[in-house]
């Protein structure tokens, strides 16, 4: 993507920022992440320079180097990451049962959590089978593009057999 193509898409994006009450949009394009947030104090509707950062996407999937924790090496824990910025939530409602539980064993796939983002639920799924080790981020609270959700020791594949 050249350039002048990056220049059009932030500028088509501000234009429909004008006029709402949005503060923030982000929005990933062709390996680009574009990302416009109103300063707190600025009117919806004011002409005001909005912030604007573009960056390189990352996988919602990325191994980080953490310190040792109860004997395990840093690499054998996979940290599931928020795909976009919103409203973490452990449940589907807030009177219902959280999808999983520290301790837990989830399957590739298995629903984690739900991410709100302008006002649509967006469901992570677990990319690896494993135990959850931890919940790094409390019900409710806002999350980050990227910020690390859960703390996953993934199941060891035992080796195919020789019969087969």
């Amino acid at each position: 993507m050249d350039l002048r193509e990056v220049k059009r898409q932030i500028k088509e994006l501000i234009d429909l920022l004008q006029g709402t009450e949005v503060s923030e949009l982000e929005v990933e394009r062709g390996g680009v992440r574009i990302k416009i947030r109103r300063d707190q104090g600025m009117p919806a509707h004011g002409q005001a320079a909005l912030q604007v950062q573009a960056a390189p996407m990352q996988e919602s999937l990325t191994k980080l180097s953490v310190p040792e924790a109860a004997g395990k090496a840093e690499d054998e824990f996979i940290f599931i990451r928020s795909p976009i910025v919103g409203t973490f939530y452990r449940a589907p409602a807030p009177d219902a049962e959280p999808y999983v539980e520290v301790g837990e064993t989830v399957k590739k796939g298995q629903i984690l959590c739900v991410v709100e983002a302008m006002k649509l639920m967006n469901e992570i799924e677990s990319e690896v089978d494993g135990k959850i080790v931890e919940i790094l981020v409390e019900n409710a609270r806002a999350v980050e593009y990227g910020e690390p959700l859960f703390k996953i020791e993934p199941v060891k594949k035992s080796e195919p057999s020789a019969l087969s």
